[in-house]
């Protein structure tokens, strides 16, 4: 027998959310750690909704099952051709329970930050109306467009921006939904709820209810700065040419390595890798590859800096210390960071190199090698 609870849910998720330009449609694209779907489930199911039918695109239902798994009360139904009619099917699986809940909300899976308090004030218009949906006021001025010429204007104060979820006694939302004419193409619940005559009652909305819709939706969340640390060391070897922050140095010996074994670019692509957490350079440019003998670090760079691109970011300055003995890094230090703000697409005073011995202590100390440490922050763009 299913248990009683305070109100049932709905959650839609069967649509293609192509503007978000995820790998998946955005109900299942991670967002703060999580599947953006995992998020609105669990909300509703912390505030004790019970049962939660969510309408899936028929494909993704193996993978909605997974993102769910362990969440209690969840059933799924294949979603229709529109929003509307992927409601009417989850309602009508919820008639088919055998107990009928008294109440329902409806809310979309892209609205994953879901407060308590929004749904205290929906449940509580329940009361007294057939509906209540969450609104925010218009705080900008508002034109009408026609063919991109101002023809009119509308007055923001008698204007709402509707959010969900949407409450509704849920026999009355069943019958609007069973007693609707038209194409189903209503644009949410409540007006399919007012077309057959019920009331519905206005609560105050939340910010944080925001729907994610662009792709810059699931990067607003990512910290304005973030840090990356990268540290390398290469050996000093007789017959090798030694490269440093992208020049070639003149000395009795070079670095080893399967690359060009630049320590100074190795650990600067480690600190851009480590601020959008994408890896490492041993990942991305495994040693064991024999297309990156020989290759120019600069390479490394500068995929380095296309993922940070790719993760919404850009680089905002680079600080990097070169330990050794031998070769003095004063004389090339300006060279250095023209060139490495050349490599990172920035201005010079972004970049700082410097230097510094181990006192004669260690491998360096005994010239058997050299370190580099970089550190770097990367901006999100729109900073």
């Amino acid at each position: 027998m299913a248990q009683e609870a305070p109100f049932s849910a709905i959650i839609v998720a069967a649509g293609k959310g192509l503007r978000a330009a995820q790998a998946v449609p955005k109900q299942f694209a991670l967002w703060r750690g999580k599947p953006v779907l995992r998020h609105s489930a669990e909300k509703l199911a912390l505030c004790g909704a019970w049962p939660i039918v969510v309408a899936v695109p028929s494909d993704y239902r193996d993978g909605a099952e997974k993102i769910l798994a362990g969440i209690s009360g969840i059933s799924f139904v294949n979603g229709g051709e529109s929003r509307q009619d992927s409601v009417r099917i989850a309602l009508e699986s919820m008639a088919e329970l055998g107990s009928t809940p008294d109440r329902v909300l409806i809310h979309d899976a892209a609205r994953p930050d879901l407060p308590r308090s929004v749904i205290d004030r929906l449940l509580t218009v329940l009361e007294k109306e057939a509906g209540a949906i969450p609104v925010l006021p218009v705080v900008d001025s508002l034109v009408i467009d026609k063919n991109g010429l101002m023809a009119g204007s509308a007055r923001r104060e008698d204007l709402r921006r509707v959010q969900t979820p949407q409450a509704f006694r849920f026999e009355d939302i069943l019958a609007a939904h069973r007693s609707w004419q038209e194409d189903s193409m209503a644009g949410d619940d409540a007006q399919v709820l007012r077309a057959a005559g019920g009331a519905v009652g206005l609560v105050d909305g939340d910010e944080r209810l925001h729907k994610l819709t662009f792709a810059k939706d699931f990067m607003d969340h990512m910290p304005a700065i973030r840090t990356g640390l990268g540290f390398d060391v290469h050996r000093l070897a007789v017959g090798e040419e030694l490269w440093l922050c992208g020049l070639p140095i003149a000395h009795d010996r070079g670095l080893a390595g399967h690359s060009d074994a630049d320590v100074g670019l190795h650990a600067l692509v480690d600190a851009l890798l480590g601020a959008v957490a994408a890896g490492d350079i041993g990942q991305h440019f495994p040693p064991s590859d024999p297309q990156w003998k020989g290759a120019p670090s600069s390479r490394f760079v500068e995929h380095a800096v296309s993922l940070v691109a790719s993760a919404g970011y850009r680089v905002g300055n680079v600080d990097l210390t070169l330990m050794c003995e031998a070769p003095k890094i004063g004389p090339h230090r300006e060279a250095m960071r023209r060139k490495l703000a050349e490599l990172l697409g920035v201005d010079i005073a972004q970049v700082s190199v410097k230097a510094t011995t181990t006192e004669r202590l260690g491998f360096t100390g005994r010239e058997e090698g050299i370190a580099a440490q970089a550190i770097t922050t990367v901006i999100r763009n729109g900073e």
